[in-house]
């Protein structure tokens, strides 16, 4: 009897960090679906060197978009799967962005759904920045924006991943005359079947030092003059910073009022296509000399480019796309909910167009360049 009166003494014993996830998991949120990694628990004083929360896979992160995205998520501390299909020297400008050990290389193939599923596996957020320019034998429009966004969504339901964020285009619908664009509205399609909490973002046109909007309208100073598609008096375009959607996409990411919501990223000013590409050679201080050329020669001449193996100057579908006024969806959220404030094309522009100056005007202040004409919207 005194034995049995005697207090029993527990030996607490040291648990691994797989342990204290495990007890942590299943104290807070109950039976889990699947493992909480210690990745996965926020710690640190916020920045770079801490840890967010978050393990996000990031598909299309060695693009244009990607690097900003990476970006913005390595400097808060965020684990990232990164899958490739390229050289890895072709990687090198993504490993400073994120602290050691925080960026994960992972080859893939995107016809093949093992591979997408094993980069999704141990993730919490997944981002589609997976896109194209202009069709090749094996890449087609329906396989870029229909198959693969569809595959991605239907795996990371499987996986248990909680937030899917899918980057689309403000102009996307299934009647435009782009076939790019038709496809896009049919992959946001299918991602919300798949995944009926996906978060789809539809930027405009994005400018930044890598686009292919600005340096494309300023590369065209090698034909004699500038041909638009009647003057470009009848198009109007609302192109947004590169940065700015990068922000938004990481804010949505954090917001989880976002999910099953689509967002309208553009920028500040809408502008007339020929004001704008007047002020594009302003900037660039070359000689601006417009003059129309109808729809179906623009197209003939696409046509040509396209047989080139190399990557064509310009294609069909691009001229349909520039050929398009974008879209004003004022129903949508936009970056202003988001706390982000658009960039005014004027203050970044000379970042992307500066390397288009001669020696002479090389150093040249942005403020000889008179501001594009804006359009009232």
């Amino acid at each position: 009897m005194a034995a049995a009166a005697q207090p029993r003494v527990v030996r607490a014993l040291p648990m691994s960090r797989s342990v204290i996830a495990a007890v942590a998991a299943s104290a807070v949120h109950g039976p889990p679906c699947r493992q909480l990694h210690h990745a996965v628990i926020p710690h640190g004083k916020g920045g770079r060197s801490s840890v967010s929360g978050l393990v996000a896979t990031v598909f299309g992160a060695t693009g244009f978009l990607g690097r900003y995205v990476i970006n913005y998520l390595g400097r808060m501390g965020t684990q990232i799967i990164i899958p490739y299909r390229c050289d890895t020297y072709d990687l090198m400008h993504l490993r400073p962005m994120g602290d050691l050990g925080q960026l994960i290389f992972l080859e893939w193939d995107s016809r093949e759904r093992a591979s997408i599923s094993r980069a999704v596996a141990h993730s919490n957020l997944v981002i589609n920045l997976v896109g194209r320019e202009w069709e090749t034998r094996n890449f087609t429009f329906e396989n870029v924006f229909v198959r693969i966004p569809r595959i991605i969504a239907e795996e990371s339901r499987k996986a248990g991943v909680e937030k899917l964020i899918h980057v689309s285009h403000l102009n996307s619908d299934i009647r435009s005359p782009a076939r790019s664009l038709r496809s896009k509205a049919v992959g946001e399609q299918e991602v919300r079947e798949a995944f009926p909490d996906a978060t789809i973002i539809k930027p405009s046109d994005i400018f930044g030092r890598e686009d292919r909007f600005l340096n494309h309208f300023a590369n065209m100073r090698y034909f004699v003059g500038m041909p638009l598609m009647s003057l470009g008096l009848k198009t109007e375009k609302q192109p947004v910073f590169v940065s700015d959607v990068a922000r938004g996409i990481v804010k949505v990411a954090k917001e989880p009022a976002a999910k099953g919501q689509t967002f309208a990223f553009v920028g500040p000013n809408r502008y007339r296509l020929y004001d704008l590409v007047q002020y594009i050679y302003a900037v660039a201080h070359r000689p601006f000399l417009p003059y129309p050329l109808p729809y179906f020669a623009y197209r003939m001449l696409a046509r040509l480019f396209e047989l080139s193996p190399f990557e064509p100057w310009t294609t069909r579908d691009k001229v349909d796309r520039i050929r398009l006024s974008d879209k004003l969806l004022a129903d949508m959220l936009g970056l202003e909910d988001l706390g982000v404030q658009p960039t005014p094309l004027e203050l970044k522009a000379i970042e992307t167009l500066r390397r288009h100056r001669t020696n002479r005007w090389l150093k040249t202040e942005i403020e000889d360049a008179k501001p594009a004409k804006t359009v009232d919207y």
